[in-house]
């Protein structure tokens, strides 16, 4: 039994060829919009309704991902109760990253990720912490 609620995704960060395309493409067809750029990453951040479609330049293929385009895909939940949510995971037999700040479609909070059974990576994003 869960300790949390899941309560919408969050984010979904597609790995992408070209950049600028890609951002035209979501932005003209689809009708999201260029919330913040963290240009250190190179990575955009679109709005998609209460939601979020990430922008990642495409790796390198040496690095096995070849034919994948989903970095990962982002869960929000509620309650982020850290040392629970630990605990839960690791009942399960899985092993999370540490806890971090990250910025979300509710913008900045709590997360961690983890690899799912197939080795796709999920976060589970709190609640944003007021700034």
């Amino acid at each position: 039994m869960t300790t949390f609620t899941v309560k919408m995704i969050d984010h979904v960060v597609l790995y992408v060829q070209d950049m600028e395309r890609a951002r035209q493409f979501y932005e003209q067809v689809l009708g999201c919009t260029l919330v913040r750029h963290n240009t250190k990453l190179n990575l955009m951040h679109l709005s998609a309704g209460a939601s979020m479609i990430d922008l990642l330049p495409a790796p390198d293929n040496e690095d096995g991902r070849r034919g994948s385009n989903v970095d990962h895909v982002a869960l929000q939940i509620d309650p982020f109760e850290e040392d629970t949510l630990i605990a839960h995971l690791r009942l399960n037999g899985v092993e999370p990253t540490a806890p971090r700040n990250r910025f979300g479609a509710g913008g900045i909070g709590p997360s961690l990720t983890f690899q799912d059974p197939d080795g796709n990576t999920i976060e589970l994003k709190g609640p944003a912490v007021p700034s």
